[in-house]
Formats: C-alpha cells, structure tokens, sequence
C-alpha cells in the first residue's frame, strides 16, 4: 500500500513539474503584456489567477515554500495599483524565483533564498502610489474578485446539468441613491423573476460595499434580457454580465420576438464578457464554450455536452520513441519481404500466387505508410512552444544592453520533431543574444543612420521539402565581411593571397569557427568567440546546416536547415569501390554523368563544367585507373546543395532510391565524423549513411593537394565497417 503511495506521489510530482512550467510561461507571457500596456486590468486578473493555480498545485504536492511566496505575491496582485511597472517588475522576478524553485524541487538541492522577492513586495505594499484610491469610474468598471462558497459552486454545477446558463452579474448602485439597501433589494427581485439566485456579495440586506451588489444567476434568458431588467432608472448605474458556464446540452428552440427566453447568451453585448473565475466557480470537469446563435433554417439545434471527458493524454516521449523504433524495424522487415518477393518473381516468372502475393505486399506497405505518418506526427509539435520562450529572453537582455528591441514571431504553426525543437533551442538562444548584443545599434547610433530607435529581430520558421528552416534575422549594424576577413589573416586562418579568391559565403564560414570574434571589446553578451561554433556543432550533430547572409548597415540572417525528424528518411543508394553509402535524398539536387576526362584541377582542387557552371567536386574513392582499352572512365556526379553552396559528389554507381531507419553510432563504431548513421537493407546489408554538412564542411577548410588529396579520409576501413555492420545488426535485434 506504502509502494502504491510513493508510485502515485511521485507520478503527482512529475505531472506538477508538466503543469507548472506551463504556468510559468503563461506568467512571463501576461506579465510581458502587462510591460507594454500597464493598466490593464484583465491582464493583472489573468496573472493572479496564474498565481494563484501555481500556489494550490505547489501546496497539494507539499511544496510549501513555492506556495506561500506564491500565496504572497497573489495578495500583492491584489492590490489596487497605480504602478504597473513596479508590479512587472515585481512578477518577472517572482517568475525567475519559481523557476529556481522548481529546479531545485526537481534535483534536491537546496532552495534559493525567496527573500529578495519578497522585499520586493513589501516594498511595492508599502509604496503610497501603489495603494492610491480609483476614480469612481474605474470602480464602476472593475468588479472585485468574488470567492463562491462550496455549495454555491455545486448549485452552479447542479443548474448547468439541468441545462440552464449561469452569469455573474454586477450591479452598480447609483451613487446619488439614498437607500442603497433597498436598492439591492430591487435588483435580486427583478432577478429572481428571471431564473435562480444561486449566491451574492454582500448578503442582501447588508450595509458593508453596499454601492455593489453581485449575484450568481442561473436561467434560461439570455445575457440581453438579464440586462434589461437590472437597469432600474436612479437606481443601478451600471450593469456587467459575466457568462460564468453554458449548459451541458441545451435545446435551443424557435421563440417569439421579444420573449428573451430559450436563446443562447449574447456575446457581442459590451456588457458581457467571459468570467475571469468560471473555471473555480463550475469547477474543473466545466469546460466552457460561448453558444452560437441558432440557425434560422432548423427548428431544434443541440449542444454537444459541455462536460465531456478531456481529450488530450499526456505521453512520456520515450514512450513514443520506443513506437516509433518499433516502426522502424517493420520498415526493415517490409523491405525482407519485398526483396524475397522480387526473387520468388525471379525464380517463379508464371506462378499464379505471384499476383496475390504482391496485392498484400501492397496493401501491406500502404498501411506501414499510413502508421509511420501517424506516429511522426505524434513526434510534431508546434515551433511557438520554442518560440514562446524568447520574449522574456529579449526583453532581459535588451534591457541589460540598454536598446530598444521588438520580436516578431512567424511560423508558430510549423512542426518539428520534439527532439529536433529541444536540441536547437540552445542554438537558437546563441543567436538572438548575438542579435542584441552585435547587431542591433544603440538608439543614437540607430538615430544616426537614419533608422527608428527601436531594432527588430524576426524569428520565423516554414517548411521547405522535407525539410524545417528556421531564421533568425535582424535590422542592425549587419556584419563586415571584409573585417571577418581580416580577423581570419590576423589570427592566421587565411592566406592573404588565397583571401582574394573567396566568395562572401566563404569568408562568413569563418564566423563559425572555435573561438573567433569580430567584437572590438568583450561584454557579457559577446565577444568572447563562444557561441557560433556550438550553433554548428549541434547543426551538423542534427544532420543540419547553419548559414549567414548579411547586409552591412542592413541587418544579418542566420538561417536553420533542418530535417523534420532524425528517424527515417527517403535516402539515394550510391557505391563507392564496392561500398555501400546513402545521403538523405532531399539534398541531392540533380544527379549527372561525367568522363574522368572532364574533371579538371583548378588551384589544387577538381571541378567540373556543368551546364556553364563551374562545379567543385569531391570524390569518396580514390582516382579509377585508366582501362587497357584506352576509354574514358565514367563516373557519377551527385549535386548536393546545402543552402547556397553546391558540390558535386563523385561516386562510382547509383543503387536508387530506398526509405531507410537510422541506426546511432558511437564514436567507438565510426570513428569519423563523416557518417551520420547506419541502417540495413532488406537483404541484411548495412549502407551507411553520410553526414553532408561534416563533408562539405572539410572539403571547404582542407583544400586538396593532390587530386586524391583527402579522398581517403572520406572511406572507412574494412575494420570499422565490420564494426559498423555488427553495431547494426545488434540494434536490429
């Protein structure tokens, strides 16, 4: 039983952890609202409300510290302020203290001291111009929060089963009337006449806030209806109508004009807004939805039950890595079952059962198609939940640089493999803070060059193939390409003579290089030359890219080139002495034929003409030997492109074209980093699969000498393909 409890306590833990950092965000994201429109009440109301679900969730798992620091600053939310900027910065750092929290709750370390935080609040408690009084008017159009009784919320839930609406109304006593008891009086009367009195604040007949009188009503009228009937001349003022929950199924009907009965609540009413505590109020299985008009063409329109079962399951990701794996093996064995089918054809030529056997193989694959689609995109999510991280980020570091920053999100839409997204978010962070701390002017610099004081940064993403691309782009100061340049011959990674004859795209590649900054002094934020070479070693850790345009005086784009999952991919079959390799099909822009005789050396590198082009080559294999005959060899030409640049692959034979699972290798099996991956075919041989960005990577820094130069490098030995097959092999199994 003890077992039990532990299990279900920690299970209750890991679930907090889920809801909490979504809370968290939610935190920095009303609070960078409330920054830029201070005031805003509804704002404040959505943070508390915020606040207070992170203490309840905190105190039912017993971490009481996190709940009382949240319990005060929900006191403090609570206050009637006229210093939203003290109350900002109140709330982001409470954020960050939560978020320490919850590390620390997670690893078991020692808590980080809350006291900071809280002088914060006391302070801002004890600021007279936080605790100024309204303006009669903001107390008209701002109600009081109200806590429901137990029972009060059971009514509401009891009245919503029995298919009636539930609003919460708010009269406001006109402050001229003189007997504003009596007033209260009037209005639970005119409200009892149309439906249920399920609570109010104050008590009726009671002398304290008396100028305000709220009430839970249960009917059947609509939002309008009520409305009228509160507005009592020089008696009620004001009238708002909250809808606190719709019905679990309400049968609309036909009525006569005027009635106000069996028709939906109104929302385009300004009195009428959704309830800020409906979820407290109808309690946590009340899922509520406004009801739309009912269509003149039907008689009867029925809702659907409001208070169906919650349709999202929360799936530990290895869960799904273990399905996704297991689809991967029956890809390996539809693939068996394809090459035994197409010897049995072989062998066979007029069997009968040869037609039978392919119209299950067929049907077979469909639904193996149909299943891989499902659970890839089981493994999607939404960029905008990487997105969403960077405002608070932007808006930390903007201000700790002294600039003026705006960030426009784009793309939020776009999917991407969850791991993919977890893994770039590091890279990602690199940029933005370079974005700030390089790109984007001062204000009087910015002034200066004709631009608005305040700088932007764009994050967008969108598919492009089969392929995710990310960018990060800004209207700065751009990059110098002539002073990465000399940065390269200062620091001795370039030849002057050989600096002239470099493209932009090359002379940018240098930014990516260990240690190199083109920062004139170093600061908090950059110019200690960390940061672009972890963007490029994760890339091509993700079988990704990373490439820079850049406009001096006009901004920089650092673009993210990612496939949509590391799983499986539609790869291209190619031999190389007799070796079998694979490079993911959607880099391979067109494939070509060529002589030996064609490939010419240029600078102690091969090109070759194609089309008008002069296209860099690279072999995987060393230079064939010339034929007794005398005839030109052929070889095969593979033009990859990655971004702007293109490169031709010259390999031996195409195998075609084949959908392959990618088998890991540790650095034990491969030891190079120009093979990405394994996997095996169906007649159990093993191809391996070649990391693009690592080879064009060392083709771009280590030009050859000869003409087979490093062309060994790019092959495995005999012994580490061994190694490879065996690691394979055991994977599979």
């Amino acid at each position: 039983m003890s077992q039990f409890a532990d299990e279900r306590a920690a299970e209750l833990k890991q679930l907090f952890f889920e809801t909490a950092l979504e809370l968290l965000q939610s935190l920095n994201d009303e609070t960078l609202k409330l920054e830029k429109k201070p005031g805003d009440v509804e704002t404040v109301r959505t943070i508390r409300r915020i606040v207070h679900t992170l203490k309840g969730d905190s105190a039912a798992v017993g971490y009481h510290e996190l709940s009382e620091l949240a319990h005060e600053l929900e006191d403090a939310l609570a206050v009637d302020t006229g210093a939203p900027t003290a109350l900002a910065e109140v709330a982001f750092a409470a954020a960050d203290t939560f978020s320490a929290m919850l590390s620390s709750y997670r690893d078991g370390t020692k808590l980080p001291s809350a006291e900071p935080v809280r002088k914060m609040i006391r302070k801002m408690a004890r600021d007279p111009k936080a605790r100024k009084p309204r303006s009669s008017k903001a107390s008209a159009a701002i109600a009081p929060e109200v806590e429901w009784t137990e029972y009060e919320k059971l009514a509401t839930q009891g009245a919503l089963k029995q298919g009636k609406y539930v609003y919460h109304v708010t009269a406001q006593i006109d402050p001229n009337c003189a007997m504003p008891i009596a007033a209260q009086q009037l209005i639970l009367k005119a409200l009892t006449e149309t439906g249920e009195v399920l609570g109010t604040r104050p008590e009726a007949g009671s002398a304290k806030n008396a100028m305000q009188f709220q009430l839970l009503v249960a009917s059947d009228h609509t939002a309008e209806f009520l409305t009228e009937k509160c507005r009592i001349p020089t008696i009620i003022s004001k009238v708002k109508i909250e809808i606190v929950g719709t019905p679990a199924q309400k049968v609309v009907q036909k009525t006569k004009a005027g009635d106000g009965s069996a028709k939906p609540p109104a929302t385009q009413d300004a009195v009428t807004q959704p309830s800020a505590n409906a979820e407290e109020i109808a309690g946590p299985v009340q899922e509520i939805e406004p009801v739309s008009s009912p269509s003149p063409e039907r008689e009867t329109a029925v809702r659907p039950t409001a208070a169906a079962p919650e349709n999202v399951l929360r799936v530990d990701a290895e869960r799904i890595d273990t399905v996704l794996n297991l689809v991967g093996e029956l890809i390996i064995g539809k693939s068996m079952l394809q090459q035994a089918l197409n010897e049995f054809a072989v062998r066979y030529p007029k069997e009968a059962m040869r037609g039978r056997f392919a119209d299950a193989m067929a049907f077979q694959s469909r639904v193996l198609n149909d299943l891989q689609r499902s659970v890839m995109k089981v493994r999607m999510v939404p960029v905008a939940q990487l997105f969403r991280r960077f405002p608070r980020m932007v808006r930390d570091v903007a201000k700790q640089c002294d600039k003026q920053v705006n960030l426009v999100l784009n793309g939020q839409d776009t999917a991407l493999d969850k791991s993919l997204l977890d893994a770039i978010a590091e890279p990602m962070t690199h940029l933005v803070r370079n974005a700030i701390g390089h790109g984007i002017e001062s204000a009087e610099e910015r002034a200066r060059a004709g631009k608005p004081a305040q700088g932007t940064i764009r994050l967008e993403a969108y598919h492009q193939g089969n392929q995710v691309i990310v960018e990060i782009s800004d209207d700065g100061r751009g990059i110098d390409a002539q002073k990465v340049k000399t940065r390269a011959i200062e620091r001795g990674l370039l030849k002057p003579e050989e600096a002239s004859r470099l493209s932009e795209a090359d002379i940018m590649d240098f930014l990516f290089r260990p240690g190199f900054s083109t920062a004139d002094e170093i600061t908090e934020i950059s110019g200690r030359g960390v940061g672009l070479d972890v963007v490029q070693s994760v890339l091509h850790r993700l079988k990704g890219t990373v490439h820079v345009v850049s406009r001096p005086g006009q901004g920089s784009t650092f673009r993210l080139q990612l496939p949509l999952t590391l799983a499986i991919i539609k790869a291209l079959l190619f031999r190389v002495e007799q070796s079998l390799y694979a490079i993911p099909l959607n880099a391979v822009a067109e494939i070509a034929r060529a002589h030996e005789a064609d490939i010419h050396q240029v600078d102690n590198c091969e090109v070759l003409q194609l089309r008008n082009t002069v296209l860099p080559v690279a072999r995987l294999g060393r230079p064939p030997e010339q034929k007794p005959d005398g005839r030109p060899e052929k070889v095969f030409v593979l033009v990859i492109a990655m971004g702007e640049r293109k490169l031709g692959l010259l390999v031996n034979a195409i195998e075609g074209e084949e959908e392959l699972v990618i088998k890991a290798l540790d650095e034990q099996t491969a030891e190079t980093d120009l093979v990405s991956g394994a996997s095996i075919l169906g007649n159990g041989h093993v191809v391996l699969i070649l990391n693009l960005a690592a080879i064009v990577e060392r083709f771009a820094k280590s030009r050859p000498d000869t003409v087979g130069g490093p062309a060994t490098g790019l092959l495995l030995s005999h012994s580490e393909r061994a190694r490879v097959a065996q690691s394979a092999a055991g994977g599979q199994a």
